[in-house]
């Protein structure tokens, strides 16, 4: 279906930073929507355009490859795009909206915003407003939001509910916590990295299966309350 098919009684998953195929394999067997590939050479969990066409042959239908870069040039992008069958962007750097659409080429594609108490939310959906998505991740020093959660009030309810359609919600999240996100937000999709990971790069299957489990229940609960 897709990291961007919204139905509100479904909260879509994307895992991120995949570098394994038995991690993708165990992802997509726990029910992911989406696997993310890190075009950061920085990162721990980068893989090559290479590599990640190799993992992306892996996927079946309707589990979106989403590409993520980070202030990547005109020249890396078409690495990336020369071998590898992304089918969905992410920005994760200080791209303008005319470089996002530039690199992206007519492909869809996500833009993430480092939120802190601050965060300039309507200038931001409006700045970036052809986004298919809006990714929002923590404030911190560096690109990515290193696991780190912040906090979800900062978001403002009437932003969020105009906005639930696009609304990838990540930063810290795991298990524990992901269903009150969920309860609290009602976000398109939802994100994870570092929450099930056993070391950086290195996805754990019973992690992996337990968010997905944990996603599912905060849905049922979601549904029950509506009824």
């Amino acid at each position: 279906m897709g990291l961007l098919h919204f139905t509100p009684k479904r909260t879509r998953i994307k895992i991120c930073g995949l570098k394994r195929p038995e991690d993708v394999d165990s992802a997509v067997k726990a029910g992911v929507d989406a696997i993310g590939f890190v075009f950061y050479p920085p990162s721990p969990r980068a893989v090559s355009p290479e590599h990640a066409a190799a993992l992306i042959s892996r996927l079946p239908a309707g589990v979106d490859a989403v590409g993520l870069v980070v202030n990547a040039t005109e020249a890396e992008f078409a690495a990336i795009r020369a071998c590898s069958p992304i089918s969905l962007w992410q920005f994760h750097g200080d791209e303008s909206p005319e470089e996002c659409r530039h690199l992206a080429a007519g492909d869809p594609w996500i833009k993430a915003g480092r939120v802190g108490p601050e965060f300039a939310f309507a200038d931001f959906s409006l700045q970036y407003s052809q986004a298919a998505g809006f990714l929002l991740d923590a404030l911190v020093e560096g690109y990515g939001g290193g696991g780190t959660p912040f906090d979800w009030r900062w978001i403002p309810e009437t932003w969020v509910s105009a906005n639930a359609h696009r609304v990838v919600l990540s930063g810290g999240l795991n298990a524990r916590n992901v269903g009150e996100a969920i309860a609290r937000l009602h976000p398109c999709a939802v994100d994870v990295s570092s929450g099930v990971e056993s070391a950086k790069g290195i996805k754990d299957p019973v992690l992996m299966a337990q968010f997905i489990e944990a996603v599912r229940m905060a849905d049922s609960q979601i549904t029950s309350n509506l009824r």
